[in-house]
C-alpha cells in the first residue's frame, strides 16, 4: 500500500466516521481503531527496512550492538505509544491518552539510562584528573 492509497483509504473512513458518528458511537469508534491498525500492518514493511538500515548504519559507524538495540527500541515505544494515544483520544478519552504518553516517556528514559551513562563515563574520561 503507497502513501496515495492509505491517504484515500484515511479520508473514507474519515467520511464514514463523520457519518456514523451520529447513529452509532460505538460502530463509528470500532471503524476507526480497525483504521488504524490497517494503516499500521501496511507501514510495518517500511518500519523494518528503516530498522534494518539503521542497524547496517551503526555496524558500518562500529557502534556497540547494545546501543543500537535500545535507539531502535526507543524509537519502537515512542511510536506504539503514540499510537496508542491517538487512539485514546479519538475515543475521546484525553486524560488515558496522557498516562499512555507518561508511560512511553518513562520507558524511553528506563532504556536511555545505559546511553546516558555511557556518554557521562566518556566525558569524564576526557576531562584531567584532579
Amino acid at each position: 500500500m503507497d502513501i496515495i492509497q492509505i491517504v484515500a483509504f484515511g479520508i473514507v473512513t474519515s467520511i464514514l466516521y463523520i457519518i456514523l458518528k451520529d447513529l452509532n458511537t460505538s460502530f463509528a469508534f470500532f471503524l476507526i481503531l480497525i483504521t488504524g491498525i490497517i494503516i499500521f500492518l501496511a507501514i510495518i514493511k517500511q518500519i523494518g527496512v528503516i530498522f534494518s538500515l539503521l542497524e547496517s548504519l551503526g555496524a558500518k559507524a562500529n557502534i556497540d550492538g547494545m546501543y543500537m538495540e535500545t535507539i531502535l527500541k526507543i524509537i519502537g515505544i515512542a511510536y506504539i505509544a503514540e499510537l496508542g494515544a491517538n487512539i485514546t483520544k479519538d475515543a475521546g478519552l484525553g486524560s488515558v491518552a496522557a498516562k499512555i504518553e507518561l508511560a512511553g516517556k518513562v520507558f524511553i528514559l528506563l532504556l536511555a539510562i545505559p546511553i546516558i551513562t555511557a556518554v557521562i563515563e566518556a566525558i569524564l574520561n576526557f576531562l584531567p584528573a584532579s
